[in-house]
């Protein structure tokens, strides 16, 4: 049985109170990235499906079935379903630079990229997270899926998502203060 060693830089931090930012190095160039953001299809193997319109205003749905994200999927949790769905908004769309989304009823995240050379730094900033354990499952959440973006635009596999989300909320649990 082989340990997953997560680089200190891949955890997110708690930027600010129900606030997490997490950041990755991907390989680019910025467009690329950006399409993994917008493009329901490609955000699919990654996040979650669901079309959007791009322009700041539109309303979409954000499909999760992280069974489907990694083969084999791992052992998922108790209370998790096979899908899970969300009503969002976009607020703000700046190709190839800046989307920003509301969360549901609570909250709003922003994806800033920013071309490094041949890579792209992928900010993510995820506010308005109401309490303690939410914030241990969204920054474990988060964590798991930039894993997997990583792994997709990279060429290569990650481990089941199920498997790597319980280790990194398991890691999150020690990391984030009471």
């Amino acid at each position: 049985m082989s340990i997953a060693i997560t680089p200190e830089a891949d955890y997110g931090t708690v930027a600010a109170p129900g606030t997490v930012r997490i950041q990755r190095l991907l390989p680019g160039p910025v467009e690329r990235i950006w399409a993994y953001l917008t493009d329901g299809e490609l955000r699919r193997q990654w996040l979650a499906a669901g079309d959007m319109a791009p322009q700041a205003g539109s309303s979409f749905e954000l499909v999760w079935r992280n069974d489907e994200l990694t083969d084999p999927p791992g052992r998922k949790p108790e209370g998790f379903g096979e899908e899970h769905r969300m009503q969002s908004r976009i607020v703000e769309f700046d190709p190839p630079r800046r989307l920003v989304f509301t969360w549901g009823d609570s909250g709003k995240v922003a994806f800033d990229l920013e071309p490094k050379g041949g890579k792209v730094m992928l900010t993510v900033l995820h506010e308005g997270i109401s309490d303690r354990n939410n914030m241990l499952m969204i920054g474990a959440g988060w964590h798991m899926h930039l894993n997997v973006l990583e792994a997709r635009t990279g060429g290569r596999e990650t481990e089941p998502f199920w498997d790597g989300w319980l280790r990194l909320r398991g890691e999150y649990e020690r990391r984030v203060p009471a």
